[in-house]
């Protein structure tokens, strides 16, 4: 054995190993588990971060398999385990997580990690494996790793920041370097391309004919600003809660907390600062229902995130109801009645693209039996196909009554021309399912219909047909 694989290697794990911060993986699943658990942590923290590290590890089972894992890292471990160099796991992390990466893993010979008492960070760190060992190699990727760079043999880094590497000094053959996070990561985290379902609120101007009352333009305008803001802080809030679900998925494991491209540490923050901006923006330019309309939708999307996700058929109606609630509020906003039948129609059509997402996710099962945080089993494809579609026919359905309304009269000086938007409907809603079926269809059936042209020349046909309607 020669000189270098002589000395023990010793790899930090959080930000290192891995692309994501065990601590707050472990709280966020605390949370999700029981949200009350959140009074516990400040008194657990009052007796130290050891023993609130502790007393989580207690409470919830991190899913280690699905850790974002920093490939250029484990190819060099794997190569330096195969010369026979002794690995240490050397981290701050529980000695539960740490000994379950280590099983999963299967390369490191010992493990040292933090318990009730000590909190294995710092220079505890180094005091515990400068008595460990009479010298050893690091992997760090953190100021606080400094301690134990400078104290080891040689120094390797991961991702470092310009400040870290201003405090020691390391040669780019020992730097690992990973994917940064850039602008358009945190972009992606909010989800902007979901912001087209808040379009919603504009509908009840539209259908009333008053699209063009320039006030009540500029109030939807802001109405749709402020309702974006609190989905995307729903959208990170749903992210941070499903992170091992969205890892275990084939296409949400690219997703930017799930990934690790963005820290899950900066979650939270992000969410409570997209509905301070939100709010404002509803408190001081538009009407107090419209900002209790927001509160609701909030109050709703985070027990969805939290528990009605994983209920059976309710996660549905819930999901199509949250459509027909933004139709409402922008109701609200701009002062115009909303038509029962504009709220049936909604209810039955997203239903519909509801009962779509579900069949999508059953279709790209392949050694699970069940969609992961949720109630659906690769036996309930044939029912979901089923009441998918029907629900989008009944939809047409209440359109084509509508149609013969005393209401539409009034609107409309030709409204027998609306008619022929029920044919549009239905070609539109049969083909999305038929592609659904042939796996040809993105996972969310929002984004696919903004990526497709086929949905982009039926809605043209819509607006065309309404126009014709209105002027004929």
């Amino acid at each position: 054995m020669n000189n270098t694989t002589s000395k023990p290697l010793c790899v930090d794990l959080d930000g290192t190993l891995i692309a994501t911060d065990t601590l707050w993986e472990s709280v966020l699943l605390l949370l999700r588990h029981n949200l009350l658990l959140i009074f516990f942590l400040p008194l657990w923290l009052i007796r130290g971060r050891a023993y609130l590290k502790h007393k989580i590890a207690q409470q919830v089972t991190l899913d280690v398999e699905t850790l974002p894992y920093h490939e250029s890292v484990l190819t060099f471990l794997q190569h330096e385990k195969k010369q026979g160099r002794i690995l240490v796991l050397a981290t701050a992390a529980h000695q539960s997580i740490a000994q379950a990466v280590a099983d999963h893993l299967k390369l490191f010979d010992q493990v040292i990690a933090s318990d009730a008492q000590l909190n294995m960070k710092g220079a505890t760190k180094r005091d515990a494996l400068k008595k460990r060992f009479t010298t050893y190699d690091y992997i760090g990727d953190s100021s606080a790793d400094l301690p134990i760079l400078q104290a080891a043999h040689e120094g390797f880094l991961v991702a470092p920041s310009p400040t870290l590497l201003k405090q020691f000094h390391c040669p780019p053959d020992k730097i690992f370097s990973t994917p940064k996070s850039t602008l358009w990561d945190w972009l992606k985290a909010l989800r902007p391309h979901q912001w087209v379902k808040n379009i919603l609120i504009f509908l009840p101007l539209v259908l009333s004919h008053q699209l063009f009352d320039l006030t009540k333009l500029g109030t939807a305008l802001l109405a749709f600003i402020a309702f974006s803001l609190t989905a995307s802080a729903g959208y990170i809030l749903n992210d941070l809660l499903d992170l091992a679900a969205d890892r275990a998925h084939h296409s949400k494991k690219f997703r930017p907390f799930a990934s690790g491209r963005v820290p899950i540490q900066y979650g939270l923050p992000l969410f409570l600062g997209l509905i301070l901006l939100s709010f404002s923006i509803s408190l001081l330019w538009l009407p107090l229902n419209f900002t209790g309309m927001l509160s609701l939708y909030l109050l709703i999307t985070m027990t969805y995130s939290f528990y009605l996700k994983q209920k059976l058929i309710i996660d549905v109606l819930v999901l199509a109801g949250l459509y027909t609630h933004r139709i409402l509020a922008g109701g609200i906003a701009v002062l115009v009645p909303i038509s029962s039948w504009l709220l049936v129609f909604s209810m039955f059509m997203f239903m519909s693209l509801a009962f779509l997402k579900r069949y999508i996710e059953l279709l790209h099962l392949t050694k699970q039996k069940v969609i992961k945080r949720r109630s659906y089993e690769m036996g309930d494809i044939e029912m979901i196909a089923s009441m998918g579609p029907t629900n989008g026919y009944l939809a047409v359905l209440v359109f084509a009554l509508y149609i013969n309304s005393e209401t539409v009269s009034v609107l409309y000086s030709s409204p027998y021309i609306l008619s022929l938007i029920c044919p549009v409907l239905l070609y539109w809603i049969s083909r999305i399912w038929f592609l659904a079926h042939r796996h040809q269809m993105l996972d969310d059936p929002v984004q696919f219909a903004l990526t497709d042209k086929v949905s982009w020349l039926s809605v043209a046909c819509i607006i065309f047909l309404m126009l014709l309607a209105n002027f004929v």
